[in-house]
């Protein structure tokens, strides 16, 4: 007769646990979102609510309809979605390269360095509004979605060096130690062994840049004004001044908009679960 190893009994109450927990927040978190899809749902050109119902008397998609017709929500998802395929990865790659950088600096240069960049952080966003808005006007970049783009040049923030240089600390110095016994370039280096072993973080941050840059509203206000180049966001904000009193159909944009970000996050959380959950770490 033989009985199972005393850790898988300790460990599956853990993994319910974890679930029961995953289970409670996203209820908690999926509440709002039905009633975003409830309200949706509903006729066009019924007065507003405060709750729409949960099931509305006659669901149907008529609001879908006209919120994709009239507020051009096609060409504004492709717009925001080239924004989104270029920036992200663009934005991950100067992260990864600046932060891999940091580790190979002598310590006080990379102190240096980190007081700089948390300095950076405390400058408020809508203070660099003005000089880029002059530089990219200068350009003629304006109308485009390049300013859009542009802030991945720069890693979109300085947290997310910070985040990969934490990231690479935590790689054992033994494996450094053999990346230079075998010869390898930093950039070697980087890309054959770092890298990979940072996956979940690579993972999480391509989620929240995703998120941030997909619902960016602030930028596109700035600088583009041609309806042609109008990211969702922007898209969604023309469709509510339409009709202010047409909630169904500016409910149904939103729901458009959610349904990518959606994706990414389980994609993200799906990754994340993968790499520490019980079977990852084991």
């Amino acid at each position: 007769m033989t009985t199972s190893p005393p850790a898988a009994h300790a460990a599956a109450p853990r993994r319910h646990r974890r679930a029961y927990g995953a289970l409670a927040v996203t209820a908690i978190f999926a509440s709002p979102l039905l009633l975003l899809l409830a309200g949706s749902l509903r006729e066009p050109g019924q007065p507003p609510v405060v709750a729409p119902p949960l099931i509305p008397d006659d669901p149907g998609i008529a609001a879908y309809q006209q919120a994709i017709t009239e507020g051009d929500l096609v060409r504004a998802a492709a717009n925001s979605m080239i924004v989104a395929a270029v920036g992200v990865p663009l934005s991950l790659l100067v992260a990864s390269l600046a932060g891999f950088a940091l580790t190979q600096l002598p310590r006080r240069v990379t102190g240096t360095v980190i007081a700089l960049s948390v300095l950076a952080m405390m400058v408020p966003a809508t203070a660099l509004l003005l000089p880029r808005f002059v530089l990219f006007r200068t350009l003629e970049l304006t109308d485009t979605l390049v300013p859009l783009i542009a802030p991945a040049l720069i890693a979109t923030s300085p947290l997310y060096p910070l985040i990969y240089y934490l990231a690479f600390r935590s790689i054992p110095a033994d494996s450094y130690d053999l990346c230079r016994l075998a010869d390898l370039t930093p950039m070697q280096t980087w890309r054959r062994m770092a890298l990979p072993q940072v996956q979940p973080v690579t993972a999480g941050l391509a989620a929240l840049t995703f998120v941030l840059t997909w619902s960016n509203l602030l930028d596109p206000m700035v600088y583009v004004y041609d309806r042609a180049a109008f990211t969702l966001p922007l898209a969604l904000r023309a469709l509510a001044a339409m009709d202010p009193h047409n909630q169904p159909v500016f409910l149904a944009g939103a729901v458009l908009a959610t349904l990518p970000t959606l994706l990414v996050l389980g994609a993200a959380q799906h990754r994340f679960l993968h790499a520490y959950g019980p079977e990852g770490a084991s």
